[in-house]
């Protein structure tokens, strides 16, 4: 069975934690918010299985990486790349999102077009003006975050994060995605506020790399992969059949398939 490590690389707010699993195809794995690399925890081992590297990275400011001294772009967040490629010594690879983290690989991709061989979108999110402004709206929440000493906060949090998506199947892992989303504190709400003014449908035109749009049909938010999907009809298309936001850890083998196939194709 391949082994998980860990490692650090120097980013421009210090240290960028990573974890990598496999030998192959080398593939970095950009997570959601709020949560950290955990999130892929359960498809190291399938990837590295099918010939892929994975390098799951945590984004600043989630799990071991440092935190960003003010709230980042979307630009910002997408310096992560070259840092982590060039601390592991590869030239180049292919970047995988999933919704926030689809927004930064998207970024990436445009920045550093020359280190990122293909692009996979988990739950893009091409949106119109009017859609951002409500999601902002709703995820301002996320900024008045108050501790309390009878730890109430605590419960309104986890009801905050199940609402977003009631149909979680695995209590498991939405305990470990609810718990290290706390370890944000504070600046939690960094990345969707980053990721809420980014302008993803047209940033997705100016892709020049090969492109999937990978989606789960119970997603919360397959609507705007379908919509992709119709803005973007040269992009291939997977998609998995249920699942809910939490699909990496209910269809592992399923969603690495999907990905190495992508991956490996020509």
């Amino acid at each position: 069975m391949s082994r998980v490590s860990k490692g650090y690389a120097e980013g421009r707010w210090g240290q960028i934690h990573y974890k990598q699993c496999g030998e192959g195809i080398p593939l970095l794995l950009l997570h959601q918010s709020p949560t950290d690399s955990v999130q892929f925890a359960h498809a190291m081992r399938p990837l590295a299985a099918r010939g892929i590297r994975a390098i799951a990275i945590d984004l600043p400011g989630f799990g071991g990486s440092d935190t960003p001294s003010a709230p980042p772009a979307v630009a910002d967040y997408a310096h992560i790349v070259p840092a982590v490629l060039d601390h592991l010594g590869i030239g180049t690879a292919s970047i995988l999102g999933h919704h926030t983290g689809a927004v930064i690989a998207t970024e990436a991709a445009l920045q550093f077009a020359a280190r990122i061989d293909k692009v996979i979108l988990n739950g893009p999110l091409p949106m119109s003006d009017e859609e951002r402004a409500m999601w902002r709206q709703m995820l301002a929440r996320e900024k008045d975050w108050n501790l309390r000493w009878d730890g109430s906060h605590l419960v309104e949090l986890w009801n905050f994060r199940f609402g977003a998506q009631p149909a979680w199947t695995d209590l498991e892992a939405f305990h470990a995605n609810f718990i290290h989303g706390l370890l944000a504190g504070r600046t939690v709400w960094y990345a969707h506020d980053a990721v809420m003014t980014y302008k993803h449908e047209e940033a997705m035109q100016r892709l020049q790399q090969p492109c999937l749009i990978l989606a789960n049909t119970g997603d919360a938010i397959y609507s705007y992969s379908q919509r992709a999907q119709q803005l973007y009809p040269h992009f291939a298309w997977a998609e998995l059949q249920g699942g809910t936001i939490d699909i990496i850890d209910e269809q592992p083998g399923a969603w690495s398939e999907l990905v190495a196939r992508f991956l490996k194709s020509r």
